[in-house]
Parts: structure tokens; sequence; C-alpha cells
């Protein structure tokens, strides 16, 4: 029996013929929706248009909603140049039907410059609540399921940018979104761009009316799960002990010879009304690292050269060490081994900051820039979507919260960061945040270099989908603690 649905966008170009022409020609395909916005349609059996006023829009998805009448709709959300897998609908629709699943989504073929690779997907959890979630070019719905949870939940929003996402976290709330680890399909890639170049897509500011939305969808999401943080913040305690310097620059490194000592002088050039040091945490650098650092702690005595006794550590591991350090001052300061800051005043700025407020923690905003310090798009990313209402709650569905962060020691003394590599610092924000305020500088006191050196420059789809994973459970472990704790206040 015909019982699915396809809709896509409907595009002129001659590579999506012939899709179009095997939807037509499928027999588990009763209609093929193409999405339009006024433009002469082609005539192939079964196809049938929808004129829509934007592909992401709220008015789109409830209008698709209205317009399927078979059991499952397969979407594609944004025009591809797909090409089917063998028997892929069938076994799509075998797995839709055997699991109950509320949306299915599969694995991928990616053609990038004329080869052919492996794009697996992530499995979706709770904290999988990021807008950008990849679930691939094709996304399987139950439309039984999709009407009984907007049903429930309301129909979805008048976004103009955040209407399948308002539909994914309604619809993950009464079904599961399941994750075939198969290949069901081939898709073109179109941007060809490294994994370094795409991280910073999500704060350009020409993007600041599609955060906007995005925010408030998952504000709304918050409060239906019981994960929502009201405006209400624990004062930070005094700390129980003194420290022997105002300030201390937090410095990891391993294997950064080219650059350490470039961010240890923008550290040691610091201008300030108080008394500061420079921890540097050598994690048994092999390049020459060491030696340099050596050379540079030997010149000036308000540099800390820490090589840790353990060989387990990543930078998670190696922050520890330093705020562990007896060296270690009032307030911690970042400072990545390949960046710098951005003048003489970012450590004043910093802790004239904590001084303002009652804060557990302080994010300044940076400048991307290349080697030579020129600067690359998208320029200052300085997170305005942070409001003091609303941030904590906002921070579970970005991947980042800014830079540099500062922390109150004592409190990091009592919440050690997770000894990992990637996410160390997302996961203790979330954390402090869960408690406590967080200052915010929107000017720029920090440079982030970019250069083929960077850990997160070029990395392949494993790895990247590694990272997604571990950051989507950071934010399962923070969303289940904030529904703890929000049972316990009631």
């Amino acid at each position: 029996m015909s019982d699915l649905t396809v809709v896509m966008p409907f595009t002129a170009a001659p590579d999506a013929r012939p899709l179009l022409e095997e939807l037509s020609q499928a027999a588990v395909v009763r209609e093929i929706v193409l999405l339009h916005q006024g433009v002469e349609l082609p005539a192939l059996a079964k196809t049938a248009g929808l004129r829509v006023q934007g592909l992401q829009a709220g008015r789109t998805v409830n209008a698709i909603c209205r317009r399927v009448k078979t059991s499952h709709a397969l979407i594609m959300p944004q025009p591809a140049e797909i090409q089917l897998g063998q028997h892929a609908l069938q076994r799509w629709m075998t797995v839709a039907e055997g699991t109950g699943a509320g949306m299915v989504y599969a694995d991928f073929h990616e053609i990038k410059n004329g080869e052919r690779r492996e794009h697996p997907l992530n499995d979706y959890q709770p904290g999988s609540v990021r807008d950008n979630f990849d679930f691939g070019a094709l996304l399987l719905y139950d439309m039984k399921a999709v009407r009984a949870s907007l049903k429930k939940y309301g129909a979805v929003a008048n976004l103009a940018y955040a209407g399948w996402y308002d539909l994914r976290l309604k619809l993950s709330l009464h079904a599961p979104l399941f994750h075939l680890q198969e290949y069901l399909y081939s898709k073109v890639e179109s941007d060809l761009r490294q994994s370094g170049e795409k991280l910073f897509d999500y704060v350009d500011p020409r993007n600041q009316a599609v955060q906007l939305e995005m925010e408030k969808v998952v504000t709304q999401h918050l409060k239906r799960v019981g994960a929502y943080l009201a405006p209400r913040f624990k004062k930070v305690p005094k700390p129980a002990t003194t420290f022997p310097v105002r300030a201390s620059v937090i410095i990891p490194v391993r294997n950064r010879a080219r650059t350490i000592a470039d961010a240890v002088h923008s550290a040691l050039s610091q201008q300030t009304d108080f008394p500061f040091n420079v921890i540097v945490v050598d994690n048994h650098s092999s390049d020459g690292t060491t030696g340099k650092l050596q050379s540079l702690a030997a010149q000036h005595a308000g540099l800390r050269h820490l090589i840790p006794g353990r060989r387990d550590l990543g930078i998670g591991g190696c922050w520890n060490e330093a705020i562990q350090s007896e060296h270690c001052g009032r307030y911690a300061v970042q400072l990545d081994s390949d960046d710098l800051y951005s003048g003489p005043g970012t450590l004043q700025r910093i802790v004239e900051e904590f001084q303002r407020g009652d804060y557990a923690m302080v994010i300044g905003s940076y400048r991307l820039v290349n080697m030579n310090l020129e600067e690359i798009p998208p320029g200052l990313i300085d997170h305005r979507e942070w409001t003091p209402a609303n941030g904590r709650n906002n921070a579970l569905r970005i991947n980042g919260l800014g830079a540099p962060r500062a922390f109150d020691t004592a409190l990091l003394r009592a919440l050690p960061l997770p000894n990992v590599s990637y996410g160390e610092d997302y996961a203790v924000a979330l954390r402090l945040s869960r408690d406590y305020q967080i200052g915010r500088i929107y000017d720029c006191v920090y440079l982030c270099r970019r250069w083929e050196g960077n850990t997160d420059a070029a990395l392949p789809i494993d790895k990247i989908n590694r990272n997604d994973y571990y950051k989507d459970q950071i934010r399962t472990i923070e969303l289940l603690a904030r529904q703890r704790l929000n049972r316990r206040r009631r």
C-alpha cells in the first residue's frame, strides 16, 4: 500500500530530477509535495505543489502537517542533492512501523569532491536540545505521533526560522527519535569548509534573529520538561582561605612551541592595580615547549611553570592542577596556549567585573583572527544572546559560552572540571550557572587565533560526533539535575 508522502523543496536544478523520477515510480510513495514560492512545477506522476513563505517557518510546518494524509512523511527540510540507497524507502518504513518512533533518521554517505565517505550520525538523548543537531538530509515522521504531540503541546509556533526545531522538541516528548545506523542514502556535500571553519556559524551577528527564535523555543521546552530555572540565584560564598595573589592567568599547554611564548608574554604584560601571576600547566610537551617555558620562568618571577605528576590529564585535568595549586589566585582566568589577550587591560577588566556583581564566573568576548592578528569572519564573538534572566537556560541550546572564561577559584576547587580535552569548560559553566550568576563582558578582551594547529581545525566526522555526543551528554546531566532541583524546590 502506498502510505508515504515525500515533502521536499522544489529546485529546478538538473541534479534534482533523478530523485523526483525515482520517487514518482516508487510503489510505497503516494504523493510528492514540492515546497515552492510561486514557480512552475514539473509534470511528474504523484507530484503536487505547496506554496510556502519559508522552509523553516512555523506556518510551513503546520501546513505540511495539514496536507499530509498518509501514515508517514519523508521530509527534506533543506534543498539537497540526494541519491537513495537500495530499497531505502521500504527499509525506512519497516523500521518506523516496527519501532513506533515519532521520527526515524539514518546515517548516509557523503559525496565531497567526487569522493564517497560514510557520514554516521549520533543517537538522540534528552540533552540533544541544541538546534543544530545533525539528523541528516531526510527525516521520516510518523504523522499520527506528530499530530498527537501538537495536540498535547500546541501547534508549531508562528516562527520564521525555528519551525522544525519547535516540532522536533515537542515530538521528542511524545515518541522516541530513532537513529537507524544504516546508510540509506547519499548526499552531495555543498559546504566544503573544514570543521574549524564551521564552528562559529551560529554566533554570526547576521543570525541574531534566528538565535532569538531558537531561544524562545528551547525555553518553552525546558518549561515543559521541568528543567527551566527562574532568575533566582544563590549568593557566591565567601572563600574560607586566603590567596597569594588577586588573580591567576591559567594556560594549559601541550606541544605548542610555536605559540606558547606569545601567550605567556600576553599574560605577563597585563597592567593591573593588584598582584597577579601566570600559571602554565605543561602537560608533558615533547616539541620544545618545555624548554621555552623553563627559559621564560627563569626570567619572570610571576610565571609558574607546573609539570603534573600524572600523565592521564586532559585540558580539564590541567586546569584542576592549576586551581588546586598553592600559587592560584582568588580568580582564575583562562588563556589558551595559542591565543592572546586583546591588550594589557584584559585582566583588570575581568576582575573589576567580578567586583561589580555577585558572580561565580565572568565570560568575555573575543575576536577571531589569523596568525597575523588580522580579523577573519565572523569577527567579534560576543554572545549577546545571553541575558541575565535567561542565559543559563539558553546555554543548554548553544555549544559554547564565549571566552575568556574566568572563575571564582574557591568554587572551582569545590566543583572540579571534567578531566577531558573538549567541553570541560562548558560543563563547569553549566554547573555553576545552575546556582550562581555569570557576569558578561561584551567588549573584545581576547584574540582567538585560528590556524592549522588548532585542535578543532579539520576534524574527521567520527571525532566531530564524539565531541557533539559528549556535549549532548553534558546537557543531559545538567537537564536531569535541574529537573531534580526544581522538584526539591516544589
